[in-house]
């Protein structure tokens, strides 16, 4: 088969582009119904955007936890062997090696609820009731120590759980601060008024010698 595309090929690329330009379709497929965007739309935002009315307890969340997520993640959200631990970790984030958990570096509540709901448990995503994220996401700040055990999360009090981390983060502002710097036009012609070798990398053997530069 030729690595270049056939005449017919190029012809029905350019069909398609003058059609869509021009606002025609090819009749394929159908606009998705709301319920299949609605089971596609999961994401939940750091304002609490997303969240399904619903709660859930710390005493559900343990058994919950127990069933659908100690095997990889431990009892106590401790982590079982190369699987990630949950909790724990406060104050490591300036060490060498810091543990990474909810607790001690996840800057917004959000991301746990959203990535419970979206992709856990292992194998058997999306298969939690609201309700269960709630008590699950309830027992993960439990074993943090960020709620006390009669703790009951909700889409109402989500937003007042405070998260040690949630000022660690600041926003990436390199598109103003730095972009400009690196997009100028570049030089290419009397860049500099001379250029000197200063120093010789002997070891590597890689500067070439004066007489072969010619």
């Amino acid at each position: 088969m030729s690595k270049f595309p056939s005449a017919i090929t190029v012809a029905f690329v350019a069909l398609a582009a003058t059609q869509a330009m021009a606002g025609d379709t090819f009749g394929l497929g159908r606009e998705a119904l709301p319920e299949e965007i609605a089971a596609w739309d999961l994401d939940v935002r750091p304002d609490g955007s997303g969240l399904p009315v619903g709660s859930g307890s710390v005493a559900d969340g343990e058994r919950l936890f127990s069933d659908n997520c100690a095997a990889c993640h431990g009892e106590f959200a401790e982590g079982v062997g190369n699987w990630p631990e949950l909790a724990g970790g406060e104050g490591t984030l300036a060490d060498a090696d810091p543990v990474k958990t909810v607790g001690s570096y996840w800057p917004y509540l959000s991301t746990a609820w959203d990535y419970v709901h979206r992709s856990m448990p292992y194998g058997n995503a999306q298969s939690l009731e609201p309700d269960e994220v709630y008590a699950i996401v309830a027992y993960i700040l439990y074993s943090n120590f960020l709620v006390d055990d009669d703790f009951v999360l909700s889409n109402e009090n989500f937003l007042e759980v405070e998260m040690p981390n949630a000022d660690g983060f600041i926003v990436d502002d390199r598109a103003e601060a730095e972009y400009p710097q690196w997009r100028r036009e570049p030089c290419m012609t009397a860049c500099k008024d001379s250029v000197e070798i200063t120093m010789r990398a002997t070891v590597l053997d890689v500067t070439p010698d004066e007489a072969d530069t010619n």
